[in-house]
């Protein structure tokens, strides 16, 4: 066969490493996030601290005195081509509640800082489970499956062998058809891989959440599902016969492989940090209730002008690339930075606009809210909402809380369509244990009537696990104890 050139047209998305860290990013929290942005400016020349910005900015508009010259401005691109950039994930969306992307700071001065207590694996799960809508023969199926989850994020068990555990616990005629259709669900939490059964099952769980036109994304899958082995043998040969692929196409697939977690969730076995500082304040103004960004968060940076200043246009020197390079992922970070900054007001935001009674009222004024509903709004996957939520913290006139904590299952509803959230229940109960007489404590049932008239309908067991679950005695330890 005669060779031929030929000129192709198209368009594709390309996840390249810097798209990736802007991802990433937004999953840190703010001290692992501090740790990054150190690190940044110790091998970034092109990166300083600038005490005098409000905020962090996108390095789009940069002035001509910043980087010396117009001219220098149109040699270096703004940042790396992309089909598809950090605004295409996370669009923006108008909010019923006032946002602003900078703060002038809080008016009492009050430290931000606050302890944190460790949040394990399974607890994590667990929460993310209290967000998924089930019934309850499915949330039964749902918990036995957490249980079985390692410390990597693998199920350690077989379905079988948690069919016959099931079935002894009560779900009499379970098929193993049924439990897998529950832990497809849960398949699709966060950490991204988690409840797979063994290693294919966990980068396959990954390679799904890719977009589905990613180039040689279906070669990829096809390696995972069929020729793992081979990979790990490296038989190059055998993989680029069996996917029809060049060099150059096996490595860029090979890459985006070894990309993956196969321990998904190691991380949740490293220690949590002793403190936390909050991502988002929450006041009070003439104009209603205001989310901004924390502005002592983060420190503020900016491209180094006189590093800038020795670019020079059309120098392909070692130094001056050497330059262009270090401008090009220091503008790529300060607008992964702010994009960050962004997606969290944005999620803040509708978080707290559906929450304001919390503000005014406390813990009874709580709504049910789940995963679905922030994830509809600003259209983004529920997972994506739970790593968004996850350590990013918001400072409230009534505490410090993560923003996992203002979301809540409805429990119990009255008879004209009033939701009430577990949280507002919790509250409600412990304050009327609080102001119960000492000589005649209140009983379960009797909670669950007082509930009632105030429309707030809920079995006694869920009282009484409520109770517990706040390690509040039962009525007669109570009474021992007046």
């Amino acid at each position: 066969m005669k060779p031929t050139l030929q000129l192709r047209l198209g368009t594709s998305l390309t996840m390249t490493p810097q798209l990736q860290q802007a991802i990433q990013l937004l999953q840190l929290s703010t001290l692992d996030l501090r740790q990054e942005i150190q690190q940044a400016l110790e091998s970034n020349p092109m990166l300083e601290l600038d005490e005098d910005y409000e905020a962090l900015e996108v390095v789009e508009a940069q002035d001509a005195s910043e980087i010396s010259t117009a001219e220098t401005n149109s040699e270096i691109p703004e940042e790396y081509p992309l089909d598809s950039d950090w605004s295409d994930l996370y669009q923006d969306h108008a909010g019923s509640l006032t946002s602003s992307g900078s703060s002038s700071g809080s008016d009492d001065g009050q430290d931000f800082e606050r302890n944190t207590s460790v949040e394990s694996l399974q607890d994590h799960l667990r929460w993310q489970l209290a967000m998924t809508d089930l019934d309850d023969r499915e949330r039964q199926m749902a918990e036995s499956l957490i249980d079985a989850v390692d410390g990597a994020g693998y199920l350690s068990l077989t379905l079988d062998e948690l069919v016959d555990g099931l079935r002894g616990q009560g779900l009499a005629g379970l098929k193993a058809s049924e439990l897998e259709q529950v832990l497809l669900r849960l398949q699709q939490f966060d950490p991204t891989g988690v409840f797979a059964r063994d290693l294919r099952e966990c980068l396959l769980l990954q390679l799904a959440l890719l977009p589905d036109d990613l180039p040689l994304l279906a070669q990829a899958r096809r390696l995972v599902r069929q020729f793992l082995e081979a990979l790990g043998n490296d038989d190059r040969k055998l993989l680029k016969r069996r996917l029809g692929l060049d060099d150059a196409e096996l490595d860029h697939v090979i890459r985006l492989i070894r990309a993956l977690d196969p321990r998904p969730a190691s991380a949740w076995g490293e220690p949590a940090s002793d403190y936390v500082i909050p991502d988002l304040l929450v006041r009070h103004t003439r104009h209603g209730w205001q989310v901004e960004l924390n502005p002592e968060a983060l420190p503020k940076l900016r491209i180094q002008p006189e590093y800038a200043a020795l670019i020079k246009r059309a120098d392909k020197s070692v130094d001056n690339t050497f330059l262009k390079d270090n401008l090009q992922e220091a503008r790529w970070l300060m607008k992964s930075l702010s994009s960050r900054n962004d997606t969290l007001l944005k999620v803040g935001r509708e978080i707290m606009a559906r929450q304001i009674d919390f503000l005014e009222q406390g813990e009874e004024g709580m709504k049910p809210l789940i995963l679905a509903n922030i994830a509809e709004v600003v259209e983004m996957h529920e997972s994506t909402i739970s790593r968004v939520t996850t350590q990013k913290y918001i400072h409230t006139p009534r505490g410090v809380f993560e923003l996992k904590f203002f979301f809540s299952s409805q429990v119990g509803g009255s008879g004209n369509g009033d939701a009430h959230s577990s949280t507002a229940i919790r509250a409600r109960i412990r304050k009327l244990i609080a102001d119960e007489p000492a000589r005649k404590p209140l009983s379960d049932s009797r909670l669950v009537d007082l509930l009632a008239s105030d429309g707030i309908e809920v079995a006694r067991r869920t009282v009484a696990k409520y109770r517990e679950a706040m390690s509040i005695p039962s009525s007669s330890e109570r009474k021992r104890l007046a």
